[in-house]
This record gives C-alpha cells, structure tokens and sequence, in this order.
C-alpha cells in the first residue's frame, strides 16, 4: 500500500508584541491564531519571547539603567497554569491549530526563555527553554537543560524548537537532527539590532543559520522573526539618539524554507506586520536525506559522535537525612526515615 505522508499549510509570525503588556499580546496571538487558521493553516509559529518581547533594554546601556524594565518584564512574562496561558491553550483547541509560541517563562523568581509547543486539542506537547541565553541575555535568563533539546511526535510530524543562536551551536543541532527532525521552528526577536554595526546580529547572518539548519537537518524551517514598533522605539530610546541609532523600527525577516533550503514564499518587507505561509509536504524529505542525512548514511561514527545528556537540570532535590541511634553493642546504626520523612519527589517543571 502507498504511504501517505502529512500535508498542511504552516504560518509564521512576523509582528510586533504589545511590547511590555501581557494581556494585550495574549489577545493579539489569538488575533493571529484565528486569522491562520481561517487561512487554513495547522501550525502557527511566533518569535522569541514574543510574550511579552523581546527584552531590547539590556542591549541599549548598562545595567543600572535597564533596571527601570525589569519589575515590569517579571510582571509580564508568562506562568505556566495561569489563566493568562489558559487563553493560548483555548485558543489552539478552538480553532484546531498548532502552536508554537515563544515567551519569557517565568518559574519563581527567575525568566527562562521559552518555546511552548501546544497541539491542535489545547494540550502541552513541549515547555522548553533554550540552554544558553546569549551574550546580555543572561543577565534577564536562565539556562535550561538536555531534556530541551528533543523532537516531538504530533499529528503533523516530528516537531522540534530552538531559539535564535541556538542555531549557531553546531552540537545541539545536530542533536536535533539526530532525533529525525522533520518540521523545526528557529524562533528570532528580530534583525535591527546594531545595524550597520555587528553584521552577526543582522538578516544576513541569521536568515542564512535557519537556511542551513533546513539543508542539514533535510527538515521544513519555520523562522518567524518580530518586528520593533514604533511605540517600542520611543519607550525603550526615548529622545536619545545614541539609542535609536542602536535600536531601529522594523527588523522582521520571518522565512520558512524547504528541506533542500528553499525559500518557500513571497517574503514581507521587514517593516511590516503580517503572517507567511507555506504549504508543506514531508514526503520531500526523503528526497534531501537520499543525498545526505548527517546523523544517518552520511555519519561517521567511528570518527565523530555526540554524547547528548537528557538530564533535567533540577534544581531543587529534596531528600530526607536517615537518623542514627545506638544498637545494643552501642554502636550507631542507621534508621529508615518515618513515613512522614520520606524521600519526596524532585522538584521539576511542568512536562
């Protein structure tokens, strides 16, 4: 019998958050979600820390001055089990879509940033962090752990997520790749950071790592990239010029390209807010891994291997103490903790 392989219409985002405002950028998602679906598509992307954007601020001076956001970006990032992330959950099941949505996580006291994979019935598929914050990055996030570098089985196919530069950390790619990865989301915040001045930071660059990670990965990329408002320009620069010269309006270069690096459609002026879409065939990808399939015929595994360690970085264990007390020769011997002492499960995220 003829195998049948998944076909379906995929959007990515390329669109300012109501910068700063959770609720607001919550209601523009399901604005964006809803006019996908109604254009027929089954997945939908958005960009990194899209909830509740990108934390340009840490970028633009020292510290000391970025502190005037912080309260407000805690205030403002996503918890998972809230009513606030109740409404992207309903808003996938209610129009039968699969989300893919980057947010600043928050867990406590810290930020992680995340990539939330929810099916097409509002249920979690994948609550992951990226595992180094790059560069200032880490002065707002933590890092997450090897459990976030996996590959998903979904009525769509095998889905995968990285943020930004990940895509430029050769290993967790290929772990990725390894996993027999068949539609990834690179997730960007957006390219007009530094232009003209760190050509690293820029579309070429970056547009290029989501190309190459569709070639060597023979996986669908959807990279969605933000745009910079207006309204974020003049809150985060204000009259300075210095500043506006580092941070500028517009940067969005969302892209999703093929298994062989095609570009898959028209693009939209990186000043612009609208959705892409490409319709995706997973059939295609047997053709790109006939010539090269990096974890698979074209390794060398008595060359090269990756040691991938799926740990979860815990980090709060808790384990009671055995007592001690005096045997009949009085001498210490240990004691089983009591019922009520005993050992507890270790703390740990949401699956």
């Amino acid at each position: 019998m003829p195998v049948t392989h998944p076909k379906f219409r995929a959007a990515a985002i390329q669109a300012a958050p109501q910068f700063l405002d959770l609720d607001a950028s919550i209601t523009k998602a399901i604005n964006l979600i809803a006019e996908a679906a109604k254009n027929g598509a089954k997945l939908i992307a958005f960009p990194e820390t899209w909830l509740p954007g990108y934390p340009w601020f840490i970028w633009l001076d020292s510290p000391a001055w970025g502190m005037q956001f912080v309260q407000r970006y805690h205030d403002n990032s996503l918890t998972y089990g809230t009513p606030q992330a109740d409404r992207i959950a309903q808003a996938a099941k209610e129009y039968g879509i699969v989300v893919v949505m980057g947010l600043s996580e928050k867990q406590g006291g810290s930020l992680y940033m995340g990539q939330w994979i929810i099916d097409a019935d509002g249920r979690t598929i994948a609550q992951r962090r990226k595992l180094k914050p790059t560069h200032v990055e880490r002065t707002v996030f933590g890092e997450g752990d090897g459990s976030d570098l996996a590959v998903h089985d979904t009525a769509l196919g095998r889905v995968g997520a990285l943020c930004c530069w990940e895509h430029l950390q050769p290993l967790s790619k290929y772990a990725m790749y390894a996993q027999n990865e068949q539609v990834h989301i690179a997730a960007w915040p957006s390219f007009s950071l530094y232009r003209g001045g760190a050509y690293a930071l820029g579309p070429e660059v970056n547009n290029a790592a989501s190309r190459i990670y569709a070639v060597e990965g023979q996986c669908f990329v959807l990279a969605p990239c933000a745009t910079v408002s207006k309204e974020m320009v003049q809150m985060l620069c204000g009259d300075d010029p210095m500043k506006k010269q580092l941070l500028l309006q517009g940067g969005g270069f969302t892209a999703i390209y093929a298994p062989d690096g095609q570009l898959m459609h028209e693009p939209i002026p990186e000043d612009q807010e609208g959705i892409v879409y490409a319709d995706l065939d997973l059939g295609m990808i047997s053709l790109a891994k006939a010539a090269a399939d990096p974890a698979g015929h074209y390794a060398r595994p008595d060359v090269t291997r990756l040691l991938l360690n799926k740990t979860p970085g815990d980090r709060v264990v808790v384990r009671a103490t055995p007592t001690a007390e005096l045997g009949p020769d009085d001498e210490p011997r240990a004691v089983a903790p009591r019922n009520d002492l005993a050992e507890a499960p270790m703390l740990r995220r949401a699956p």
